[in-house]
């Protein structure tokens, strides 16, 4: 079984979560229920990593961070999966020297993409780690989010900066390098060679909550959860969600 999540970890998790779940039970049927491999790219300490081989997989997480792959190593023992969890040290761009081509059943690419100089090359990369009919999960940051919440803030001018910059920044400060619209990010996709099956809004409510209410009302955060599931897959609500998460699965004739 996947790790218990805390209620604030799981409003932010829980949807990517749920469908990536049923992706690799889906894939695994295919391969007649035998273990997978999966590469997670940027992977850090296993937040996703660790759940994934709870369930069985072998999972090797790229990430450019000694810090973070020192914590994966303790959190994978702490949870009884030391021997399904590889950490590597690496990035997308790069990822060939650490990781095989054509080589995993499934690649996470979690939080990368918004940080890559050129995300069209890592997201090449990243589908070529994949075997034919492999499963993608790409999750990045949503343009329209950031538009919601400075304006919610008050900072109207940031918010504006934010809707009409070709990156989705607010201004100098802003600590995201660029964010996708969902045609942006289903188009870098679609060119790396991935069929898109589904895109879900991710944190449309949870980053908008305050806190105190979710962690203080009785039955608020279920509550959130099940809001938060129900909305992620209206294409209306993906332009003002935090994050984007797209699923789909490499074409079998894709040349990356």
């Amino acid at each position: 079984m996947p790790e218990p999540m805390r209620p604030r970890a799981a409003l932010r998790t829980a949807v990517v979560w749920d469908v990536l779940q049923d992706a690799l039970d889906r894939r695994a049927r295919a391969a007649e229920g035998g273990p997978l491999d999966v590469l997670d790219t940027g992977g850090g300490s296993g937040n996703f990593a660790v759940p994934v081989a709870r369930l069985g997989h072998r999972v090797t997480v790229v990430d450019p961070s000694p810090n973070a792959l020192f914590a994966l190593e303790r959190r994978a023992a702490e949870a009884g999966v030391a021997d399904r969890v590889r950490g590597v040290q690496g990035d997308a761009h790069g990822l060939f020297d650490v990781a095989e081509r054509g080589g995993y059943d499934a690649v996470l690419c979690h939080g990368v993409l918004e940080h890559m100089d050129d995300p069209a090359e890592g997201l090449r990369n990243v589908v070529g780690a994949l075997r034919s009919e492999g499963v993608l999960s790409l999750l990045a940051a949503g343009a329209g989010g950031a538009v919601l919440a400075r304006a919610l803030a008050g900072r109207f001018t940031e918010a504006h900066r934010a809707l009409t910059s070709t990156e989705g920044r607010w201004g100098e400060g802003d600590p995201t390098p660029r964010r996708f619209t969902p045609e942006q990010l289903t188009a870098l996709a679609a060119e790396a060679g991935v069929r898109v099956g589904a895109v879900h809004g991710v944190r449309v409510f949870a980053d908008l909550v305050p806190g105190v209410l979710v962690d203080t009302e009785p039955g608020a955060a279920e509550a959130l959860l099940r809001l938060e599931a129900a909305a992620a897959a209206l294409p209306a609500f993906h332009s003002v969600a935090t994050q984007l998460h797209v699923l789909g699965e490499r074409e079998v004739t894709a040349e990356v």
